[in-house]
């Protein structure tokens, strides 16, 4: 019970018919994707199912979905069509490993420094993306849908967004995405209608997944050809994982455990690549369907999953009638509600750094699909903009005392950035013979930090002139050590703060 998240308040109702809602909204994506790999439609539905069913035991994000993910398949596109699909496999346990290692090593954490212009920017992007592949729907291999293959699924694609925006009106007691697509099931079925179903993208029926070690030579030659490739999947996983598992924390105001999830990650697609798996990560659209119907814990992830195989083993013939229209409005709903429109309402109120980000992000994301450059890119951005700030931030106020001595008060951090700033704060050549530099409201961050310290130390002492360095902390000081006997400072006072805190 604990291990789902489950106690006295959950509402099995919802969280049962959020996981059975979720299941019908990942299988036209899982076969999708798989589909679009060069791959068994049947190694998109057992990523679904192997991803859903470990994440949701061992995962640290109740109410988060995972699954057999387009993010994560389309790194191994190339790879697949090159070496085959063993190599595939051989890949995404790999993956699974380097995740593994980065729940262990706790380093799960490092996603708070994501700012939030590239959450704006990834979220918007994704949703791009999301709407996107919902239209590509309305394509046969011959080109656009025409005349009444068209009107058809346009009229039913807008009954199914209707009936999503309307039905909690009514009741929010079953999902409002469950009952749309039930209901455009019984349209099509009863009256007849000819329209695309899930029988037209592939065929859904198999058996349980088995194991079987991947296919591969264990050589070094082997692991230079996957590594790359597991190392940009494992990362691409994680982004999106730990960046849907912050959404999910932002909605629901719980706390979700990063490194915990990680974990999770790995072992799903360790689990993946040794039964037939096509590997995944977390899923944005999904995970919206499932808090949208209600779902607050582990238990909706594990329905999804077991739905997903029930389908597999026995539900095939069912689920492949399903309209392609009704996934269709589904997922140009959740699309709609992945886009974070208030990043447009306040806008006008980000500095101009953050909306280059922004918008940064989210065309890497909608252009290149690689949701892992854009989140790169935009931190770097992000980063390099606060040091930049931050540089101009440092200053010194300057006065001597009634003995003589020269006092330098240093405001603002000293790093890399602000180094070059500082130095030009002193007046070597006219300054007294003993001068005090201040560090009370100063912060020594680095070893360029140092380095400047040094360097402006060796200027007084080639002109025979004593320099202190007050309010240095005891880490800080511990850097000067380390630095060598090239600085020869009087260390006046211990401060009560520490100056770089440890961790």
């Amino acid at each position: 019970m604990r291990l789902l998240g489950l106690n006295s308040n959950t509402n099995y109702k919802a969280e049962i018919l959020a996981g059975l809602t979720v299941a019908m909204t990942m299988i036209p994506e899982s076969l999708s994707f798989a589909i679009l790999a060069g791959l068994s439609p049947l190694t998109g539905l057992y990523a679904a199912f192997l991803m859903g069913l470990v994440t949701a035991v061992l995962g640290g994000r109740p109410g988060m979905v995972s699954g057999g993910a387009g993010a994560t398949v389309v790194v191994l596109i190339a790879l697949a069509a090159a070496h085959g699909v063993e190599y595939l496999f051989a890949t995404v346990v790999l993956a699974g490993i380097l995740q593994l290692l980065v729940g262990f090593l706790k380093l799960g954490k490092f996603v708070r420094l994501i700012p939030q212009p590239v959450m704006f920017g990834f979220l918007n992007g994704l949703a791009v993306i999301i709407f996107m592949a919902q239209v590509a729907q309305f394509k046969t291999p011959e080109g656009w849908l025409t005349g009444t293959a068209l009107y058809t699924m346009a009229g039913l694609t807008l009954l199914t967004i209707l009936i999503v925006i309307g039905f909690p009106k009514i009741t929010r007691a079953v999902p409002a995405s469950l009952v749309a697509i039930l209901v455009v099931f019984g349209v099509v079925f009863f009256l007849g209608i000819d329209t695309r179903k899930v029988a037209d993208i592939a065929s859904v029926s198999g058996s349980l997944p088995s194991f079987h070690l991947p296919a591969v030579p264990f050589t070094l030659d082997t692991l230079k050809t996957i590594f790359p490739y597991a190392l940009i999947m494992a990362g691409v996983g994680l982004i999106e994982s730990l960046l849907t598992l912050n959404m999910v924390d932002e909605i629901t105001g719980t706390k979700g455990a990063s490194n915990k999830e990680a974990v999770a990650q790995g072992t799903a697609n360790i689990v993946n690549g040794f039964f037939g798996g096509m590997g995944g990560c977390a899923m944005v659209a999904q995970t919206l369907v499932n808090l949208n119907a209600g779902a607050r814990t582990k238990l909706s992830s594990l329905i999804g999953a077991l739905a997903i195989l029930a389908v597999i083993l026995i539900g095939a013939p069912f689920i492949e009638q399903i309209p392609m229209a009704a996934l269709v409005g589904v997922m140009m709903m959740v699309a709609i509600g992945t886009f974070q429109w208030v990043s447009l309402r306040i806008i006008t109120k980000f500095p101009r750094t953050d909306i280059v980000v922004g918008i940064l992000v989210a065309l890497i994301t909608v252009v290149l699909h690689n949701l892992a450059l854009a989140v790169l890119v935009g931190v770097v951005i992000s980063a390099l903009a606060f040091a930049w700030d931050n540089a101009k931030r440092i200053r010194a106020r300057k006065y001597t005392d009634d003995n003589g001595v020269k006092y330098y008060e240093i405001y603002g951090p000293l790093f890399f950035a602000s180094c070059t700033a500082f130095l030009e704060k002193f007046d070597v050549t006219n300054d007294p013979d003993e001068v005090v530099i201040d560090f009370r409201e100063s912060r020594v961050v680095d070893m360029s930090a140092i380095d400047a310290l040094n360097k402006i130390t060796g200027r007084y002492a080639k002109l025979n002139k004593k320099i202190h360095l007050r309010h240095l902390s005891a880490d800080c000081k511990r850097l000067l050590q380390n630095a060598g006997d090239t600085i020869e400072v009087n260390v006046l006072e211990d401060p009560t703060y520490n100056v770089m805190q440890e961790r």
